[in-house]
């Protein structure tokens, strides 16, 4: 199988879904500070959880890319298909440093450029 441009869409669409349905889950939770869950927690967790706007996002988000991805794996191999989910990773990244303040170092920058050459080699191959 061969990737045709309309197949390059579906697996760009379907990893974009994907990281930005993980910027949803990762704003769901910045006021909660870091979960422990015990038996006595569980249920306040979940209930917060539950109440927040950016996890029912980021769960449709999830729901639509299983569904674009699974169109997209019906068109290219999954040994294709399956490293540009790294893609991801660099929108995921570059996002983050944004909106969210995370650390965009240089060690991360160069394993961005690495990921970039890389998806350009399986894209053309």
């Amino acid at each position: 199988m061969s990737m045709s441009p309309a197949a390059f869409g579906l697996i760009l669409t379907g990893v974009l879904l994907n990281a930005f349905a993980q910027l949803a889950l990762k704003a769901s939770v910045r006021g909660m500070g870091e979960i422990h869950v015990t038996a006595a927690t569980a249920m306040p967790v979940a209930l917060r959880l539950a109440s927040e706007p950016w996890l029912w996002l980021g769960l449709l988000l999830y729901g639509i890319s299983v569904i674009v991805w699974i169109l997209a794996l019906s068109r290219v191999d999954v040994s294709i298909a399956y490293p540009m989910l790294s893609i991801g990773y660099i929108v995921n990244a570059i996002i983050a440093w944004a909106w969210l303040g995370e650390v965009l170092s240089l060690t991360r920058i160069l394993g961005i450029g690495i990921i970039i050459v890389g998806v350009i080699v399986l894209a053309r191959g």
